[in-house]
C-alpha cells in the first residue's frame, strides 16, 4: 500500500454468522494496524445466519471509540432486485452510522444488464447508502460507466473489494471488472473506496490483492478515500468523530 490506510469501512464480525472475530477483536486489530476509522457492517437480514433486526436497533449501546479507533456501526444491506429494493427499511437505515449496499447472489433477483444497472442506479442515489460493495464481483452484469458517473454525481463511493479477488471465491470476472472500474474512476476523476470486507481480524486493512491493479492503472492516491478521513466524511456528508 502506497500510503497509510486510515479507514477500513467494510468489515464483519461473528454477528454476521460466517465471520470469525468479535467486535472488540476487530477494533483491537485495527488499532494495531494504525487504522483510525473502522466500519462494522454486518450483513442485512436476507443473508442466512446473520444478526437479527434487533441488532441494528440496539447499536446505540456500542461505544463509538475502542482502543483509540473510531467505530462506524453500519450494515451491508442487500440489494434485492432490479428496482433497487433493499432488505432494511427506512427505520433501520436511519439508525446506521454508515450504509453499504451490495448484490449477493443468494438473495438477488436479476435481469438484463440494463435492468440490473437501473436498479443499482436507484441504490446509488439513495440518501442513506454511502458505499456500493463489490460492484465488480460478477454477481450481476452492470454498465460500469453509468455507475461511475452516477456515483460521482450522488457522492456515493464504489468499492474495489479485496475479498472478492480471493481465488477461493471463484469470481472469474472480478479481476477484469475491477480493473475496468478503476480505469473509469480514474477517467472520470471519481473517488472510490478500497474494501477489505474482512471476515476475521487479520484481514483488516488488507488490500494486497488490489495493489497490483492500482499499480497497473497508475491510480491516483487522491481518489482513494481510505487515505483521507476528512475528505471521506465530507464527501459522504457524514459527521466526523475526531
Amino acid at each position: 500500500m502506497r500510503r497509510q490506510v486510515l479507514i477500513d469501512a467494510h468489515t464483519h464480525t461473528v454477528a454476521s454468522g460466517h465471520a470469525y472475530s468479535s467486535l472488540q477483536e476487530m477494533a483491537r486489530a485495527a488499532a494495531e494496524k494504525g487504522v483510525q476509522y473502522l466500519g462494522i457492517t454486518e450483513h442485512g437480514p436476507s443473508i442466512e445466519g446473520t444478526c437479527p433486526l434487533l441488532y441494528f436497533k440496539n447499536m446505540f449501546v456500542v461505544p463509538r471509540e475502542m482502543y483509540g479507533v473510531r467505530l462506524m456501526m453500519g450494515c451491508e444491506v442487500n440489494i434485492l432486485d432490479t428496482e433497487g429494493h433493499l432488505d432494511l427499511n427506512e427505520e433501520y437505515l436511519n439508525r446506521l452510522d454508515i450504509g453499504i449496499a451490495g448484490i449477493h447472489a443468494v438473495c438477488w433477483k436479476g435481469g438484463t444488464k440494463e435492468e440490473n444497472t437501473r436498479g443499482m442506479l436507484n441504490v446509488i442515489r439513495h440518501p442513506k447508502i454511502h458505499i456500493i460493495s463489490h460492484p465488480g464481483d460478477g454477481s450481476a452484469e452492470l454498465d460500469f460507466e453509468q455507475l461511475v458517473i452516477a456515483a460521482k454525481e450522488a457522492h456515493t463511493l464504489l468499492e474495489i473489494n479485496n475479498h472478492s479477488l480471493a481465488p477461493e471465491r471463484k469470481k472469474q470476472v472480478a479481476w477484469d471488472n475491477n480493473r475496468e472500474l478503476l480505469r473509469l474512476c480514474k477517467q472520470h476523476h471519481a473517488p472510490l473506496i478500497l474494501g477489505s470486507d474482512a471476515h476475521i481480524s487479520f484481514q483488516i486493512a488488507d488490500y494486497s490483492r488490489i495493489l497490483p491493479l492500482l499499480e497497473e492503472i497508475d491510480f491516483p492516491d487522491e481518489l482513494v478515500m481510505n487515505y483521507w478521513p476528512e475528505q471521506f466524511f465530507s464527501y459522504l456528508s457524514l459527521p466526523m468523530n475526531k
